[in-house]
């Protein structure tokens, strides 16, 4: 689709005559002097209606530049003729003072009680034995003259306590990490220093890497077909994204770097893990370095509270007795790297193997199976015995190979160990059109 932009022209060398955008420094491209009625003239702008394609701006049309309009040559200009005021345009009215004339039935309603009188009103209000308003039982901690809380000095209450909220009002959600902000002010350094040829080509690559630019070059080279117009060189376009692409990969990780260092304790651990991470596929500069050591401490504090965490917890499961919660600890951790020292392990090794024998209750029993299946230190769990119930011993010959001990209590042979679960992976996204 053509857009019309204004144009100066900078040169003209026979049928062919150069031109930059008005008010440029540079010379942006070249057209046909035959696009121009009576011929181009250096230094007039025009308007022109042009094409952007990845490697070059094409002019479509030529028309003469804007001039400015004769004032009412002919005498044709519109008059608009006001009407005589005659008087105030505005009439101000003002309201008698008090509360005016009572409304028929209002003072029968009044005495009988509010809204006795009114249809669809309130009804009267509770009264007591001797016809007066029982009166409202104090708050807590309340002032017995006036019933309200307690103030201070200068006449203001106290700040409510941590947790407490006002009856009736909106419970105030603690505020928890939040997901990153992605900046942009290295992509925009970045398309600032590029030419006007490495600019589509550049937008592309952050979009969506090579497979972006591709489909770019193919969506475009159809078109130009279906419009006899010329193909454009796919390798070519392919050379100068290949130039590009480790300067906008760098633009792109700095980007998500500023944004996750300007969160700092607000950024979720997940989030910081992948940009830390991601930085291993990109070529860093001396400032990318930089960033990535401040993100590597931030994310090696963040572990270091998360795994603090989970050893108390689960030391704490182990104290209680508590095997249920000892095994999704384990089969939890904090990171991948974090193991369980062999002291612990043992401990909830033998607790969970005593827990496990035929008198065990069969849902306890289950749940505690499925549970060890998922640790790292199944296979030295050896219960002692399995319940005398069908979906218990269909369970024990389904994990047997988890728990090798399952195999000699039914007297089979002991199955492979079973394979690593692994995330079912995510459909690629398709590339953005351009």
């Amino acid at each position: 689709m053509s857009r019309r932009i204004e144009i100066e022209i900078t040169s003209l060398n026979g049928d062919v005559a150069t031109w930059r955008a008005a008010g440029a420094k540079l010379p942006k491209g070249t057209l046909d002097a035959s696009l121009i009625t009576g011929g181009p003239v250096v230094g007039t702008v025009y308007r022109a209606d042009v094409e952007q394609y990845m490697e070059r701006i094409e002019v479509v049309a030529v028309l003469p530049a804007k001039t400015a309009s004769p004032l009412d040559p002919r005498n044709e200009r519109l008059t608009i003729i006001a009407p005589e005021a005659k008087g105030p345009e505005i009439t101000v009215t003002y309201a008698p003072k008090g509360r005016g004339p009572r409304r028929e039935g209002d003072r029968e309603g009044r005495e009988g009680g509010r809204g006795s009188a009114r249809p669809g009103g309130r009804g009267p209000r509770k009264e007591g034995a001797e016809g007066e308003r029982s009166p409202r039982p104090p708050r807590e901690g309340a002032d017995a003259s006036t019933g309200r809380g307690p103030r201070t000095e200068g006449g203001a209450r106290p700040p409510r306590r941590d947790g407490e909220r006002r009856p009736g009002g909106r419970e105030q959600r603690p505020s928890g990490p939040v997901a990153p902000v992605v900046a942009t002010i290295h992509r925009n350094a970045l398309l600032a220093t590029l030419s006007p040829e490495q600019l589509p080509v550049a937008e592309q690559l952050f979009r969506g890497g090579m497979p972006a630019v591709r489909s770019a070059v193919a969506e475009q080279n159809k078109n130009a077909t279906a419009q006899g117009r010329p193909t454009i060189d796919a390798a070519t376009i392919e050379r100068i994204a290949e130039d590009l692409l480790g300067k906008t990969a760098l633009a792109s990780w700095r980007d998500r770097a500023t944004g996750a260092l300007s969160m700092g304790k607000e950024l979720r651990l997940r989030d910081l893990r992948a940009v830390v991470t991601s930085a291993k596929t990109v070529t860093l500069d001396e400032e990318g370095r930089a960033q990535l050591k401040e993100l590597q401490a931030s994310l090696n504090a963040k572990l270091d509270v998360l795994r603090t965490q989970w050893n108390e917890k689960l030391e704490s499961a182990v104290s209680s007795s508590n095997v249920a919660e000892a095994l999704r600890l384990i089969a939890r951790p904090p990171d991948m790297s974090t193991r369980v020292s062999s002291e612990v392990a043992a401990k909830v090794t033998s607790m969970v193997s005593e827990t496990l024998h035929a008198e065990q209750d069969v849902a306890l029993w289950t749940e505690l199976v499925t549970l060890a299946v998922e640790t790292s230190i199944r296979r030295n769990i050896k219960p002692l015995g399995i319940p005398a119930d069908e979906a218990a011993k269909a369970l024990a010959i389904k994990n047997a190979g988890a728990i090798p001990e399952f195999a000699k209590l039914l007297g089979m042979k002991v199955p492979p160990p079973p394979p690593p679960t692994r995330a079912p992976a995510r459909p690629a996204r398709p590339a953005r059109r351009s």
